[in-house]
């Protein structure tokens, strides 16, 4: 399976919300190519932000097919990509790049409640509406963190999916796609 763009891959999501999500891509582009993906952890390069994006989406496309080729999931592929490609479209608005070069959050965008906030009138301004199973994928798609508890499973079906996603780029592949010669066919980076 070869890898494909953030375009090809926002244009699997169901309309609207797919709609949506396209015109936030064609808005945003300049700035998604010029923001890091992580202050150090993962994709931290120029245009890591759409580098990370991109193989989260990639990666949601072979856990998908290969998961779902085993046991039907209680969700689509649309609906995967879609928490996907939003699960951090906050992070370009919320650093400003300091004199020494390093990554420094905006007072105003501190803490989850803050980029929760952005992120819905962000999805609002565009048209996108969610189910309560996509909330629940953007909420845990970075795990259940302070919301753990033992007593109640927090994290639904789409948003552990989407975790994984997430984790295998962030952790597993923190530096993918890689500069150059990825051996994922297709790969590259958005700054290459």
């Amino acid at each position: 399976m070869a890898y494909e763009s953030v375009e090809s891959l926002v244009g699997r999501i169901d309309d609207p919300n797919g709609a949506g999500c396209a015109k936030i891509l064609a808005d945003h582009r300049a700035l998604f190519a010029t923001v890091q993906g992580s202050t150090n952890n993962h994709q931290a390069w120029r245009g890591g932000y759409l580098d990370h994006v991109s193989e989260v989406m990639n990666i949601a496309v072979v856990l998908y097919e290969q998961l779902s080729a085993r046991r039907p999931l209680p969700f689509s592929l649309s609906d995967l990509l879609l928490v996907v490609f939003l699960h951090d479209i906050e992070k370009p608005w919320k650093y400003d790049l300091g004199a020494d070069g390093q990554l420094r959050h905006k007072a105003e965008m501190q803490g989850k409640a803050a980029h929760q906030k952005f992120r819905m009138e962000l999805l609002r301004q565009h048209g996108i509406v969610l189910t309560a199973e996509h909330e629940n994928g953007l909420k845990y798609a970075e795990g259940e963190l302070a919301d753990y508890t033992n007593k109640q499973r927090m994290m639904g079906p789409l948003a552990a999916m989407a975790h994984m996603c997430d984790v295998a780029s962030a952790r597993l592949w923190f530096d993918h796609p890689a500069a150059n010669a990825d051996p994922w066919t297709g790969a590259a980076r958005v700054s290459s």
